[in-house]
This record gives structure tokens, C-alpha cells and sequence, in this order.
């Protein structure tokens, strides 16, 4: 087994069991430990929740035996100490459950989408959906101008390797010159990366002008189980929107549920995934 961990943080939801079905499927895949979190606000909550962890952690042994789990137990703020938890404990992903729309609005105050965004460790973002037996057989790349992109690629295309998946990039319909040329090169480094790992792929421009609904039509028509967006700092995601705004309404919490794999381009990160599983 590897050394790697995945961390699932739970308010002991359902939507928390599904993030957690998909942090054992993919443990499963690249062989990796999964650590299950619960903050509580004060030092009396400690012992409630160590029986309510327990719980979860036989929960995921039944989903998946064979693999290692643990829990650990933070008194603070949930959004303030999942960053934190995440990189104290050297994790490779971290999976969390989300209401949709509406719950997100409940939890998305500025710190909180600041936490899930500048995380140095990859977020996958669930809804209600579970995760195949197979896995993430489809994955959406959007691809854009930013050289940054291609450190995303990096980690899908470990998740790729893995899950055997194939790879579904749509890039934004561009008619200046220059920046046409720009994006090429960076559809060109896509396809050259991910050929030379023999990972499946398609490619399409998107015809719409509003981008963001674009990927998820996109990513319905593919029957999509992941979408992989970068996270650029300075609140932008991908460079078209401010957080909160309707880029993060329509991606991070789709209509069609799919999750959302959010990657920031630090290094630590993307260097640790590729250490362990490249």
C-alpha cells in the first residue's frame, strides 16, 4: 500500500457518505489510506463525535475492507482547520460533500470558498451522486489560455492512469489571432501529454459564448463523472470569474451533479501526486 492519505471531512450527512463512497473507490485505485475528519467548535462535543466517527470509519470498512482507514477530531472552525488538515496530514485529495446551490450558499462565505480554492491539495467537490464501480470512466478538462493548465493535467492524468478513464477536453471558441494561437499551443501540449501516456481523449471548442455552461453541457453530453477545473489564485477560477459568482454556481454545484475536482497551481501538490503515483 502506499503512504498516501485521502481526506474525507464529515458533518455526518448523507451527502458526506457519498464524498466518502468516492475518497474508499478511488483509496482503492491508487492504494491509499483514508482519514476521516470532524471539527467541533468546543472540547465537550469530543466524545459524541468519536462515537459518530467510529460509525463512519465502519461504514467505509464495509464499503471497502481491504482498506486502511483512521480519524482524527479537530476543535476549531470546520473551514479553518480542513486546510489545515489537509496539510498536516500529507493528503493527496481531499473529498467533500455539498448540498448542491442551496447548501453551498449556506457554507460559501468568502473564507470558506478561499479554504476549498487555495487549498494546496486537489478538492473534489461532491453532490449527491455516488461514485461507479468503475470508477471515473470520464473525465471534462476545460482547457484555457493559462500555462497553469498544465499542472492540472498532470493530476488527471495520474487519475486517468488509474481509473483508466478517458479524458474529455473542451476549450473556449477563441477568434483573435494571437490568443488563438496561444490556446493551441496549449490543446497541443494537452494532446502530446496525455497521448504519450496512452490516455483516451477527445477534444472540442465550445460553440456558446458563456463558457462555464458550455463545460457542463459538455460534460452531460460524455456522461462525465468529473470535471477538473484550475484554480488560479487571486479568487479566479480559471481566470473568468470572481468566486461565489455564477462561474462557481454553475461548475462546483451543477445541475447535473457531477463532482467537481478543483486543483491549485502549488507546487507541494502536484509534486507529492506525482511522487507517489507517477
Amino acid at each position: 500500500m502506499s503512504d498516501s492519505n485521502i481526506l474525507v471531512p464529515t458533518d455526518f450527512t448523507p451527502v458526506a457518505r457519498i464524498a466518502l463512497e468516492h475518497a474508499v473507490k478511488t483509496a482503492e485505485v491508487i492504494g491509499s489510506k483514508v482519514i476521516i475528519l470532524h471539527v467541533v467548535s468546543s472540547a465537550k462535543e469530543v466524545e459524541e463525535a468519536k462515537a459518530k466517527l467510529a460509525n463512519e470509519v465502519e461504514e467505509g470498512k464495509k464499503m471497502n475492507p481491504s482498506i486502511q482507514f483512521d480519524s482524527v477530531i479537530r476543535i476549531g472552525n470546520i473551514f479553518e482547520d480542513i486546510g489545515d488538515a489537509g496539510i498536516e496530514l500529507e493528503a493527496e485529495l481531499i473529498f467533500m460533500g455539498t448540498h448542491g446551490a442551496k447548501g453551498w450558499q449556506k457554507i460559501a462565505g468568502s473564507y470558506a470558498m478561499k479554504v476549498i480554492t487555495h487549498s494546496e491539495v486537489p478538492f473534489v467537490v461532491v453532490q449527491e451522486k455516488g461514485i461507479k464501480a468503475s470508477g471515473y470512466d470520464d473525465i471534462v478538462v476545460p482547457l484555457d489560455l493559462h500555462k497553469e493548465t498544465k499542472q492540472k493535467l498532470t493530476v488527471v492524468g495520474n487519475l486517468a492512469k488509474y481509473f483508466n478513464s478517458k479524458v474529455h477536453i473542451i476549450t473556449p471558441k477563441e477568434s483573435d489571432e494571437f490568443l488563438l494561437n496561444q490556446l493551441n499551443r496549449n490543446i497541443l501540449f494537452a494532446k502530446t501529454y496525455l497521448g504519450e501516456r496512452e490516455i483516451e481523449f477527445t477534444t472540442e471548442v465550445a460553440e456558446k459564448g458563456d463558457f462555464d455552461d458550455a463545460i457542463i453541457e459538455h460534460a452531460e453530453k460524455v456522461d462525465a463523472d468529473l470535471i477538473a477545473i484550475m484554480n488560479l489564485a487571486k479568487n479566479s477560477l480559471m481566470g473568468m470569474g470572481l468566486l461565489g459568482s455564477h462561474y462557481e454556481q454553475h461548475l462546483i454545484t451543477n445541475k447535473h451533479k457531477i463532482p467537481v475536482m478543483i486543483v491549485s497551481p502549488a507546487k507541494s501538490s502536484v509534486a507529492s501526486f506525482v511522487s507517489f503515483h507517477g
